[in-house]
């Protein structure tokens, strides 16, 4: 295949060359330059670091607009409400500065890393992810997206424009927390994160998600159903009864399993204080 580099400055540009044959996609590039096994990207290569219409977080009635090339630091550094927290601490665990200078969230969720500390938040967002081509837009609910490990839904000729957060998801308060070999620069063992809703000391809405523990980060959905319905239980059954870690030179199955439910106890203990 003859080497060809391509930096598009529109979105509809980009989808153009995407109709014609798949290319390889260029953001950050934080996670695609370590993934090669040669000194430069061979083949076709599709820059969106020239797309300015990609990057930036915009609100309307509808909800937040993350554009697909927002940043890390760009997450960092929004003005936003109390729901996105654990969204922001995780960025701040992406890498070192300079990765999270770089990096893009529509990245971290392409490369679709069953460790991709953006997922969890994502999920207790209720985010949605926007999809680009030349034949129009459709929009995927991130756990659909996420089909499996370093498996996206994502077709030859489209692209990630945006990532899409509802109005509602705007509510509440929002923590995430990330355990792995040494505090920072580390993939993760497991991770937590979770949003509640709390009026009148009565949980109202309630998200809970682990990542790392599973071929794709999950919900653990009847944990939010008894949250809701008055009490959690025994949050570690709920945690280890929904995941299906594995074993590899991180961590045991069986570890992660122990410290995803104590992650998620601690976590949801605190949140309710």
């Amino acid at each position: 295949m003859t080497p060809e580099y391509h930096r598009p400055d529109t979105i509809d540009a980009a989808v153009a060359l995407l109709s014609r044959k798949p290319r390889t996609l260029l953001a950050g590039g934080t996670d695609l330059y370590p993934a090669i096994k040669t000194q430069s990207l061979g083949g076709s290569v599709l820059d969106l670091g020239g797309i300015a219409g990609l990057r930036g977080i915009q609100r309307d009635d509808d909800g937040w607009r993350i554009g697909a090339g927002t940043t890390w630091t760009d997450v960092i550094r929004a003005d936003l409400p109390p729901a996105f927290d654990g969204l922001k601490r995780a960025a701040r665990e992406v890498g070192a500065v300079q990765i999270q200078n770089a990096g893009t969230l529509a990245g971290n969720l392409c490369n679709a890393s069953p460790a991709a500390d953006g997922v969890p938040p994502l999920l207790t967002l209720d985010a949605s992810v926007e999809l680009a081509s030349v034949r129009g837009v459709r929009v995927l609910g991130l756990g659909d997206f996420l089909v499996g490990p370093r498996q996206t839904a994502l077709a030859e000729d489209e692209m990630v424009s945006a990532l899409l957060v509802p109005a509602a998801a705007g509510d509440g308060a929002a923590d995430f927390v990330k355990l792995g070999a040494r505090t920072h620069l580390v993939i993760s063992i497991a991770m937590v994160a979770a949003r509640l809703v709390v009026e009148g000391g009565r949980v109202t809405c309630a998200r809970v998600a682990v990542g790392s523990c599973s071929a794709t980060a999950r919900r653990i959905l009847a944990l939010e159903e008894a949250l809701v319905g008055g009490g959690a239980g025994d949050v570690a059954a709920h945690v280890r009864v929904a995941l299906d870690p594995i074993d590899d030179v991180r961590g045991t199955a069986g570890y992660r399993l122990d410290a995803a439910a104590e992650m998620t106890t601690r976590m949801l203990q605190g949140m309710m204080r």
